[in-house]
């Protein structure tokens, strides 16, 4: 069942059009993760699942009913907001149960789900404290505790972990994925970190310009992007784009990277094209992740090529080397235990099987 569907959705601020005909939908029990640099419309998408915005064109259904003129507080659904938005003047226990009073349910009921969630959530002994006596991740605790307590059909979470420090957003993030995985309830969350998404999502819709680009599993957008915005918006260090051209000579299909010497022609029979017509002296990029470059013959779909290495960057466990390649500066991910040696020609591996090939002109892939 579709808890959420979202039907051809515009909006605009003044003459900016901010979202432009999102057709969106969220199986039961999916976590669904609006990813996206700043500005790409993402929150204003939220805010009108919320019912914070109004629309200017399409429908939001949730459970198959239309939403979209209904009040927020009729939609039955929960925010968790980024600044946790707890009120200063109340303790806990009546920041969590806030929403249940306003709705006039039951002393029992709510006593009955303040207790439940509390200890579910490890802040039962933090009721009787004010929010400006806790620390960030126990005002974020307690503002998920408040969206729990409700039983919403849909969570939505607006950057709840920004304002967190770095070890403690690792923490939280693992919290919020085994709330998912014990509640089971549809979740709409939104970050610009991709690693958040990553881990999180069980679907990942990546935005740009009010566009959603890409919405599948986080194992599709990192291994088979749909163009080159979501390749190189995902992966640290991001998908290597090398200009080049295909040629095409009866089934045999190769890719040449421009500047290159013609006899430096890379094998790429075996990918897995839209369509192999036309393919012949085509403007692409070739994709290939820093991980997907071998220091070693790993497999038989490994093809060697000389690099000479110009920039190492040691980041603990691992290296970032940069090399080049016809003119082209591209990245590989190394073991940091591995001894790379600047300006110096050497044998690399790319695994031809993890590739992904883009037209030049359209960025989408081929």
């Amino acid at each position: 069942m579709k808890t959420l569907r979202i039907e051809n959705l515009s909006k605009n601020f003044g003459s900016t059009e901010v979202l432009k005909k999102i057709n969106l939908d969220i199986d039961e029990g999916n976590f669904l993760v609006l990813l996206g640099p700043s500005g790409c419309g993402k929150s204003t998408l939220l805010n009108i699942i919320a019912g914070l915005e109004t629309i200017n064109e399409g429908k939001v259904y949730i459970d198959d009913y239309n939403v979209s003129k209904v009040e927020p507080k009729d939609r039955n659904i929960a925010m968790v907001f980024q600044s946790y938005a707890l009120y200063p003047s109340m303790n806990v226990r009546e920041n969590m149960i806030f929403g249940l009073k306003q709705a006039k349910t039951s002393k029992e009921k709510i006593e009955e789900q303040l207790k439940k969630v509390s200890s579910f959530l490890k802040v039962d002994e933090l009721l009787h404290r004010k929010p400006s006596q806790l620390s960030g991740g126990q005002r974020q605790r307690v503002a998920i505790g408040r969206a729990l307590v409700r039983e919403p059909r849909i969570f939505l979470f607006d950057e709840p972990l920004s304002n967190l420090d770095a070890k403690l957003r690792v923490e939280m993030r693992r919290e919020i994925k085994k709330l998912h995985q014990t509640l089971k309830t549809t979740v709409v969350y939104v970050t610009h970190d991709q690693t958040e998404a990553m881990s999180l999502g069980t679907k990942i819709a990546i935005m740009n310009h009010g566009v959603i680009q890409q919405n599948d599993t986080p194992e599709n957008i990192y291994n088979k992007p749909n163009n080159t915005f979501v390749a190189d918006f995902i992966g640290s260090p991001s998908m290597n784009l090398i200009e080049g051209r295909l040629i095409q000579n009866s089934d045999k299909i190769s890719f040449v990277a421009e500047g290159s010497e013609k006899s430096t022609q890379i094998p790429v029979d075996n990918y897995n094209f839209k369509s192999s017509t036309n393919l012949n002296d085509k403007q692409i990029y070739f994709g290939i992740r820093p991980e997907h470059i071998h220091f070693k013959k790993l497999n038989e779909n490994d093809f060697e090529v000389n690099f000479k290495a110009n920039l190492s960057e040691y980041i603990g466990h691992e290296q970032i080397i940069t090399f080049n390649f016809s003119n082209q500066e591209i990245l590989a991910k190394f073991p940091s235990t591995i001894n790379i040696e600047l300006n110096k020609d050497m044998k690399l591996y790319f695994d031809l099987s993890q590739i992904s090939i883009f037209d030049k002109t359209s960025k989408e892939r081929i």
